[in-house]
């Protein structure tokens, strides 16, 4: 994901700056654009690897652009349409014109997620079909520990079955990271891993985003339907509204569904694996989820621990994460010196693997001396670089530091993360309280606190 560059181009500032940050929150770079003129002009700069093309314009409509560019050989990104109000069928027919997909307004977050992953996917693929190399995916199985040698034979037999999986842990465990490697191994390898983030999905739409829709022939692909013979990964399940899961316990006991607007039934053919920080006994009992559904998700079981409790595993996690970023992100080698590797094993890491991932990445984008020593691991440490730890040690952080040394983004998620933590001990954890607050919707506050690491029951305590 990262890397990729999409272009939103919408003529209301509101909607442009909503999918911006939506979509900045996922990793994606985004620029916008308000009329056809800007958006000709950030195609011809930039070349996008996706556009997002709002319908109505105030100079050239959106599908008249749509035109213009694929009859041009300078521009080949794929193009999702944005439909307004009594606008759907012309989205409809701008797939016709060239269009991979269309979202509808008011923008559903869980659509929006599923058709530009769709969209980046589908471009990603080379002329005869076969899908672009994967990059490497990034370490979490490293180590000597009994921990990972179990885990590691518990993830050779959990591929080799079709049963619902349960992956539950702390944030930051790996549990997405283990999903993907189930999926690589089993007999699914060969079909979509899609990963649906269940606080994305909303009461009102729940169902359209999972069956998918159907207007005028024109077929707009639901999760169930997107992950068809490959493994439909349900995200921070604690988070999934209760009409959607009851639109899941439904397909289940089906194994069929019916798109909204169609009437064939679509068989359901994937795997489903559902990641928690609990397990689902406890979510039953704290009555988040029904005893019924919780049978069906969970006919397997995997825990897995926190960064914490296996610190025997760090200097392996080390060496391996350089080597990560050193291939994929093009950094230059540097090595933890085994006194630093000790002192990374006996410090807290309430942020798990993402903490430390991001602790190698800054020792390597700031460079230095190829040998990492103790004195600079204090001062990364000292530095407090844990934008993405969900410690609650500042539960009074009267005063929000500043990170001038950081890059904005980097800077901005600090800043964030201190300011939803402060307003959130200001109600008392509630999170209706906080979103009226901070003046988001729900499911937009749920994302970003995902997304910043907050741990919502630890918040609480």
């Amino acid at each position: 994901m990262s890397g990729q560059f999409i272009l939103v181009v919408d003529d209301e500032p509101d909607i442009r700056g909503l999918l911006q940050e939506i979509l900045e929150d996922e990793g994606y770079n985004v620029q916008t654009a308000g009329d056809a003129l800007e958006a000709r002009a950030c195609v011809e700069e930039n070349r996008p690897d996706l556009v997002l093309l709002d319908i109505w314009m105030p100079d050239e409509d959106g599908v008249s652009l749509l035109k213009s560019w694929k009859q041009s050989a300078n521009m080949t990104a794929p193009v999702v349409m944005i439909s307004g109000h009594g606008t759907i069928e012309t989205a409809v027919e701008a797939t016709r014109v060239g269009a991979v997909d269309f979202i509808e307004k008011p923008v559903s977050l869980a659509r929006l997620l599923l058709v530009v992953e769709k969209a980046l996917s589908r471009a990603e693929e080379t002329s005869d079909g076969i899908s672009a190399k994967s990059p490497r995916p990034q370490p979490f199985l490293e180590g000597d520990s009994e921990y990972v040698l179990e885990l590691r034979n518990q993830l050779d037999s959990l591929a080799l079955s079709t049963d619902n999986l349960l992956v539950f842990g702390q944030a930051g465990s790996g549990r997405e990271q283990f999903a993907r490697a189930v999926h690589a191994k089993s007999a699914h390898a060969a079909g979509p891993f899609v990963h649906l983030r269940c606080e994305s999905l909303s009461a009102r739409n729940c169902e359209r985003d999972l069956w998918g829709s159907e207007i005028d022939g024109t077929v707009s692909s639901g999760y169930f339907e997107s992950a068809a013979h490959g493994t439909l990964f349900l995200d921070n399940f604690e988070m999934l509204p209760e009409a959607a899961q009851k639109t899941i316990f439904d397909v289940i006991d089906r194994n069929d569904f019916v798109r909204v607007g169609g009437s064939a039934p679509q068989t359901f053919s994937a795997r489903l694996i559902t990641a928690s920080r609990s397990p689902l006994q406890r979510l039953v009992a704290d009555q988040i989820v029904s005893q019924s559904l919780a049978s069906r998700l969970a006919v397997q079981q995997v825990e897995l621990l926190s960064l914490n409790q296996r610190s025997e595993d760090i200097p392996a996690l080390l060496e391996q994460l350089v080597g990560w970023h050193v291939e994929v992100e093009g950094l230059k080698y540097r090595h933890f010196t085994v006194a630093a590797q000790n002192r990374l094993r006996n410090r807290e890491w309430p942020g798990n693997l993402p903490e430390l991932k991001n602790l190698v990445q800054r020792a390597l984008i700031l460079g230095g001396p190829t040998e990492i020593e103790v004195s600079e691991v204090e001062r990364l440490v000292g530095e407090g670089f844990t934008a993405v730890s969900s410690s609650l040690d500042d539960k009074s952080p009267d005063l929000i530091q500043l990170h001038q040394d950081l890059p904005l983004r980097e800077a901005r998620a600090h800043f964030e993360r201190s300011y939803l933590l402060r307003c959130l001990q200001d109600s008392h954890g509630n999170i209706g309280d906080l979103a009226r607050h901070v003046g988001m919707e729900r499911t937009h506050l749920y994302r970003k606190l995902r997304s910043l690491d907050i741990d919502l029951e630890k918040a609480r305590e």
